[in-house]
């Protein structure tokens, strides 16, 4: 009898600690799950603890904040990368709209540019222009970048297929739709901007923004190498995502870890991939537009001769509308922003006339003088009082000075008693419809690969290719519109999108297969409480084994995470090509749905204007998303060519 009860006191004096052991083990994995989700639980942790600091070079924490540390990860920064101000009319358009833009990440803007025309609705990637406080004679623009100089940022006027999500904001859609919603119409504007922008410089990451009132900021950085080329290695595969594939195979061919990781077991065999690819027609249409190749942002006034031809004049031309003293000197100034210079046909100082001197200056150089020459910041050369207007008409050149960017006119006029004085510079635009079309193909390393095979095809939304298997469909010539406006054109082509699907075989060496008979024995023989094991030995000979097992007490865990869901009333202002969407309702009000986690307390915490749809639980709402899903995607297929059967 006491042998028995010193046993089992030496059994309970052995599992005690692992007892122990197993609850410390378990609350330190609870501690460090519950400090990894409060740095990473969702998108907005991650950017604030991680994506933020690391591009702005500030200090990052560990999971436990134990050690914190600096990175580097971007070569430039810009405390204010993009600055955008916004100010609704009476109308509820957005009257006045102004962006500057530091786009050197020097710590300074550099460009500045005010929206010439009203916002009345609002895109992922562009803005909808409409007659103040209706939806009437409007024009889709999409926010583009200059593809010469410093790449100036622009609206390009295209068709409203083009832009997606969109949105109306004026009067005819509702009452105070920007002041109210004035957080989110902020940053979709600054979106639809950064898109633009990081999408034309794949360099430029976006640190941080900032709402302030009607301003939104944005912090910048450049995340790649330090220079200013935007071909630099790690952006060159924007340009050409084709040559991706070769690259990368030269570049594994000459990494010795590579090789050695293709020549190991775990690298060696057989293995499929199924890699996914398209071949595009690519269509672009540019529409000359004049403010958006030079344009006039200060000085007297502005007459349009033609679509093609402008005259930017400055001074004072009326009559007597200056005076002076005995020789007073006055200045006029004005400044041209030159954009796409390559359809800048020719800049020239068309004619000048003053009462009694003047000078014309382009950028500090001076280029014209009269009615004699007069050098130098000081008075004119000879008698002030000239007594008469003279005119001169020197069609001098100005096409060197217009380099992409801003540039100063100035003019320096003499007066003695009274006078007058006006420069008219003339600028003439390539008013021509330009159209570029070409194949953009993404699947041709992979029709060339000997290993891989055609695997699925669809032509246009028509499938053409099954399971390896040419399902005998063709789609019928298209026709579509590309442009909007003057240069509208009509193309027909065979297809205009392929997407393709291919099936690669990757490295073909031998590989043994592995002796899973072990694995075969241990699961058909081991219970819940017994673990059955078979291993075999150095000489050969196989040996069976039992032994008990358990495993340790795992605590009770909810089935899901509770959640709820709720609605609250929405105006339907979203657009499509046929005009506000909810003007096409009956009733033009709907519903945006949300979804809470529940607290501790089981309440469903409701946001502003929220009522409650659904109680805290284990939702399921699977079935009505696939029922949604599938009614969009049938809604936009071709019935004759996606039924499967020819």
């Amino acid at each position: 009898m006491t042998r028995v009860i010193l046993i089992i006191l030496m059994g309970s004096v052995a599992l005690a600690p692992q007892s122990g052991q197993a609850q410390d083990m378990e609350a330190r994995a609870r501690a460090a799950a519950a400090a990894s989700r409060s740095k990473s639980s969702d998108s907005d942790a991650i950017t604030s603890n991680y994506v933020n600091p690391g591009l702005a070079g500030e200090t990052i924490s560990t999971i436990d904040s134990s050690r914190t540390f600096t990175t580097n990860l971007a070569c430039q920064k810009s405390a204010t990368m993009l600055e955008l101000l916004v100010q609704p009319g009476t109308t509820g358009d957005i009257t006045h709209m102004s962006i500057s833009r530091d786009s050197d990440l020097d710590g300074s803007f550099d460009q500045n540019l005010t929206l010439p025309v009203p916002v009345s609705g609002i895109c992922a990637n562009g803005i909808v222009s409409c007659d103040p406080g209706s939806w009437n004679n409007c024009s889709p623009l999409k926010w583009d970048v200059a593809s010469a100089g410093a790449g100036a940022l622009k609206l390009t006027q295209v068709p409203l297929s083009d832009l997606s999500a969109c949105y109306c904001v004026n009067a005819s859609c509702g009452n105070n739709l920007v002041l109210g919603n004035l957080n989110s119409v902020l940053k979709d504007l600054g979106g639809g901007i950064i898109g633009a922008l990081t999408t034309a410089d794949p360099r430029i990451g976006v640190a941080q923004a900032s709402i302030e009132g009607p301003v939104i900021r944005y912090v910048g950085a450049q995340t790649t190498a330090c220079t200013n080329a935007p071909a630099v290695s790690a952006t060159a595969y924007v340009a050409n995502p084709a040559a991706l594939a070769g690259d990368a195979s030269s570049a594994a061919q000459s990494s010795s870890i590579f090789e050695a990781l293709a020549g190991s077991a775990a690298g060696s065999g057989k293995a499929q991939e199924t890699r996914a690819c398209t071949i595009t027609r690519q269509v672009n249409v540019s529409d000359p537009i004049f403010d958006a190749i030079i344009s006039r942002t200060g000085g007297r006034s502005t007459v349009t001769v033609s679509p093609t031809v402008a005259r930017f004049t400055l001074g004072s031309p009326g009559e007597k509308s200056l005076s002076g003293g005995r020789c007073t000197i006055f200045e006029f100034q004005m400044s041209l922003q030159v954009g796409d210079g390559d359809r800048l046909r020719s800049v020239r100082l068309a004619r000048y006339y003053a009462d009694d001197w003047a000078q014309i200056y382009v950028d500090g150089t001076l280029i014209a003088s009269g009615p004699n020459a007069w050098t130098g910041s000081g008075s004119p050369p000879g008698n002030c009082e000239q007594g008469r207007i003279f005119t001169r008409t020197p069609g001098t050149d100005l096409m060197p000075f217009m380099t992409p960017g801003a540039h100063q006119v100035r003019m320096r006029v003499a007066v003695a008693d009274e006078g007058s004085a006006l420069a008219e510079i003339e600028a003439e635009i390539d008013g021509s419809c330009r159209v570029e079309e070409q194949l953009v193909d993404l699947c041709t390393s992979y029709a060339q690969d000997k290993d891989c095979r055609l695997l699925a095809e669809e032509v246009d939304g028509v499938e053409t290719f099954r399971n390896g298997v040419n399902t005998g469909l063709r789609p019928l010539a298209q026709t579509r519109l590309f442009g909007a406006g003057q240069c509208t054109y009509q193309f027909t082509r065979d297809f205009f999108e392929r997407a393709r699907r291919y099936s690669c075989v990757t490295d073909s060496a031998a590989l043994a297969q592995p002796d899973l008979t072990r694995g075969a024995y241990i699961i058909d023989r081991s219970t819940q409480t017994l673990l059955a094991d078979r291993t075999l030995s150095s000489d050969g000979t196989i040996s069976t084994s039992t032994r008990a097992f358990s495993l340790p007490d795992r605590p009770t865990v909810p089935a899901c995470e509770p959640i709820c869901r709720t609605r609250a009333p929405k105006a339907n202002s979203d657009v499509a090509v046929s005009g506000v969407v909810g003007s096409q309702q009956i009733d033009p009000s709907g519903w945006n749905s949300f979804y809470h986690s529940c607290g501790v307390d089981g309440t469903c915490p409701l946001g502003e204007g929220e009522e409650l749809v659904s109680a805290c639980g284990c939702l399921d709402d699977f079935p009505e998303a696939a029922v949604m899903m599938q009614t969009v995607r049938l809604a936009g297929s071709d019935l004759a060519c996606t039924a499967g059967t020819p």
